[in-house]
């Protein structure tokens, strides 16, 4: 049932805009799954779902466990990072408020080259590369998809 509830719910923020877990807890009564919010609340952390504005400025439920190509990775980048900067092997990206820990999520997966570990606080990622031209290179690589 669980599985069955937590594909459910993949497909029902692919194709609406759910904004709460009480819109998701109507929204799955609606298709026939008796949830509780608690129900909802855990389902959300299990699937590792996260909120991300979308291009009309609402914040929205998205998956975090996307592949690389994956638009939703782009969208939650573009709009929560502020700030790209980078020291040596260190690059700092600053978000706004509470958005980090989804920012530094979307970068983990990405898999991108020369990062050897992210760390995210509430508005604010340190990032560890293996070179300063590797910090060069992801700056350049953030700016350049911030900024489509």
């Amino acid at each position: 049932m669980k599985k069955h509830r937590h594909n459910k719910i993949i497909e029902l923020i692919n194709s609406h805009p759910i904004e709460t877990q009480e819109e998701m807890q109507a929204a799955l009564l609606n298709v026939g799954f008796n949830v509780t919010q608690a129900t909802v609340s855990r389902d959300i952390k299990q699937l590792g779902l996260i909120k991300a504005q979308d291009k009309n400025g609402r914040y929205r439920y998205v998956t975090s466990r996307t592949d690389s190509s994956s638009e939703t990775n782009y969208l939650i980048l573009i709009s929560s990072i502020i700030n790209i900067e980078y020291a040596l092997n260190n690059v700092v990206i600053k978000c706004h408020t509470g958005m980090a820990q989804a920012v530094c999520a979307k970068l983990d997966a990405m898999n991108m080259k020369g990062i050897l570990g992210t760390i995210a606080g509430e508005d604010t990622i340190l990032i560890i590369t293996r070179s300063e031209e590797d910090s060069a290179s992801l700056c350049l690589e953030l700016h350049n998809i911030i900024k489509k």
